[in-house]
């Protein structure tokens, strides 16, 4: 069985990307609202330092489709915005307010959304072995920073999570 073509090779790079950037763009809405709604400080501090980063991949993402000669889908982007605000409807526990459930649950949306964007980037650090047009330098560097993400968002959600859904100690008064 042999591959695609180069243009069929092109097309489905441009979808792979295109699907890629589309994440990339609800993943940092979520960043922005989670840094927004985290009472603590330090909490909301680190994500706010995350959501400029995810933004600075996001731009990476779109000049490397540029590079490579790959359009952005406008209305697969707005799709990712959209996506989004629709997946704050998720029944939490509360009907009116934030649940205390929402920040675990964020943590784990954000992790999972890296993890998925440091996929992309070791998919394109394979496919720059054989395309000069891609810089494996600037791959391994995305690829290191969306690491480093994945270990401060897993001490994130361990710490949210052991705070949220641990029993606390009855009230012995």
């Amino acid at each position: 069985m042999s591959g695609p073509d180069a243009s069929e090779s092109t097309d489905l790079l441009g979808i792979y990307l295109n699907d890629h950037y589309t994440g990339s763009t609800g993943g940092l809405e979520l960043f922005r609202r989670a840094a927004k709604a985290r009472p603590d400080a330090r909490e909301a501090a680190v994500l706010e330092d995350l959501a400029r980063q995810i933004e600075e991949d996001r731009d990476a993402l779109a000049a490397i489709m540029k590079t490579l000669g790959i359009s952005l889908s406008g209305s697969k982007a707005a799709l990712g915005w959209v996506a989004e605000k629709a997946g704050r409807l998720k029944p939490n526990g509360h009907l009116l307010s934030r649940s205390p459930l929402s920040d675990v649950l964020e943590a784990e949306s954000m992790l999972l959304g890296v993890l998925g964007k440091a996929a992309c980037w070791r998919t394109l650090r394979a496919v720059a072995e054989s395309d000069e047009r891609l810089s494996a330098e600037t791959l391994d560097t995305l690829l290191e920073r969306a690491e480093q993400q994945s270990a401060t968002l897993e001490e994130l959600r361990a710490t949210t999570a052991a705070r949220t859904l641990r029993p606390k100690a009855a009230d012995t008064r």
